[in-house]
């Protein structure tokens, strides 16, 4: 008999400590280790530069993303966690970023998938991570796919 369990998550101090030792290793070696371009099999690693909707102020996070064409796209997630991430209350308040690459910056505009694209780019991220949706149900709420469109040179 088959039983259909959560995946399993480590404890909230573990993943918050696992996100602590990313950002000192990327600071530590100058962000020689930390970003990559996403594979057939594994998600790239970018940082993010958002403005803080309370604050006003830059913040900056580490997120694994996928391309689709000109676009990357991520899930708007916090470890698996309830609360929305802040990056994404931050872009929602304002959609326009910065974000960092192996191969330089990108000044990108954030907006949620709906619809077919959300369904696509859902199925394209479950393809590379079988438990999606059994993490994903973790949640109160529908995880958001957040796509990052390049914003031309001169808009502001």
């Amino acid at each position: 008999m088959q039983t259909n369990r959560a995946p399993l998550l480590p404890p909230r101090w573990f993943i918050r400590g696992a996100w602590a030792v990313h950002r000192a290793l990327y600071a530590i070696s100058g962000g020689r280790f930390g970003l990559r371009r996403p594979t057939a099999k594994t998600y790239g690693m970018l940082r993010i530069h958002t403005t803080g909707r309370r604050t006003g102020v830059e913040r900056v996070a580490i997120l694994g993303y996928f391309e689709d064409g000109p676009n990357l796209f991520t899930l708007a997630m916090n470890g698996w966690g309830d609360p929305e991430p802040a990056w994404w209350l931050n872009l929602q308040a304002n959609p326009d970023a910065t974000i960092e690459l192996p191969d330089g910056t990108r000044r990108v505009k954030a907006r949620a998938a709906t619809g077919d694209e959300r369904a696509r780019l859902w199925s394209e991220m479950a393809q590379r991570g079988p438990d999606l949706d059994a993490y994903a149900a973790r949640r109160s709420r529908e995880t958001a796919v957040v796509v990052f469109e390049p914003r031309p040179r001169q808009e502001d």
